[in-house]
């Protein structure tokens, strides 16, 4: 027992080797936990990132309490010393403070969780950790109309959630409502196509149409608004220079939406196809057009 008292004694008289000390600890802990909730996975699942998410932020918060109470005597001197320059040191530290109360906002307001995918500003992706600085996300390219993860990480300071909304894209990990343009140069009557092209569509979507259709209905439900339904719209509009916009939406999973994409675009090509540039090719051409005479 003395000896342990005279440890106590010596740690508590070196504080800087006892911080080491517990830094050390505390590292080693986190460490040896986040081995054990990945395993030998290749991939983590949302579950684990949960956990790995929760330990991470239990550590530093462990380790800080732990040197705040250490270090308590020293940081009150401390305190009443700076009184003075509090102010500046408030102004100094501002984009910590907002990052602090950022996390705070996120908390309170349960925006997203580990897992969900968020937009903020122009950044779309997977939520993969946060913290009480920053939030880590697995970038999604949704800006160019596609599902894919890019292989790139942002971290994002918790501060952007006071300049910037916050979207929580999380149903669109399943289903899409995913959107198309295909112009037309040539101001012909369209509307003919309409039907058969949304009679392919349905061809091409009918192994999940009826999962769909109850998604939607869930989504309704939990948002509480009327969406435009799980069944394929086409509008033809015209554009400033007379060209023809014909506009796509599908509800479809969403891993399929760029491979349904180009099936639609295949169908409308081929009876675009079928429709104008053959039946123009086979109209005789006027003798002026063809450079003949009388």
């Amino acid at each position: 027992m003395d000896k342990v008292q005279l440890a106590v004694d010596y740690l508590l008289t070196h504080k800087f080797l006892f911080s080491l000390l517990i830094f050390l600890l505390v590292v080693g802990v986190r460490r040896f936990t986040l081995g054990q909730i990945r395993g030998d996975h290749a991939f983590v699942s949302d579950e684990q990132r949960k956990w790995m998410s929760r330990t991470k932020n239990g550590s530093f918060i462990a380790l800080v309490l732990l040197l705040f109470i250490l270090w308590q005597s020293e940081i009150s001197q401390f305190a009443l010393s700076v009184t003075a320059i509090a102010v500046a040191i408030v102004v100094a530290s501002k984009e910590i403070i907002l990052c602090f109360t950022g996390s705070i906002q996120r908390a309170s307001s349960r925006s997203f969780r580990i897992g969900d995918w968020i937009e903020v500003g122009t950044i779309c992706g997977e939520v993969i950790e946060h913290n009480m600085m920053a939030t880590v996300l697995q970038e999604i390219d949704l800006h160019h109309g596609q599902y894919h993860f890019t292989g790139k990480t942002a971290t994002l300071p918790n501060s952007m959630f006071f300049t910037f909304p916050v979207k929580n894209l999380n149903f669109m990990k399943r289903y899409v409502y995913h959107n198309f343009n295909i112009v037309v140069k040539e101001f012909v009557n369209l509307y003919p196509l309409v039907a058969p092209l949304e009679q392919k569509i349905e061809e091409h979507c009918h192994y999940f149409s009826e999962v769909a259709r109850r998604y939607n209905v869930m989504i309704e439900k939990h948002a509480g608004v009327d969406l435009p339904g799980a069944e394929p719209h086409i509008h033809i509009s015209s554009t400033p220079t007379a060209e023809q916009n014909v506009h796509f939406m599908i509800f479809c999973p969403t891993d399929k939406a760029v491979h349904l994409e180009q099936l639609i675009r295949r169908d409308f090509m081929l009876m675009y196809e079928q429709a104008f540039l053959t039946q123009k090719a086979r109209t005789p051409q006027p003798a002026s057009e063809t450079g003949l005479s009388h």
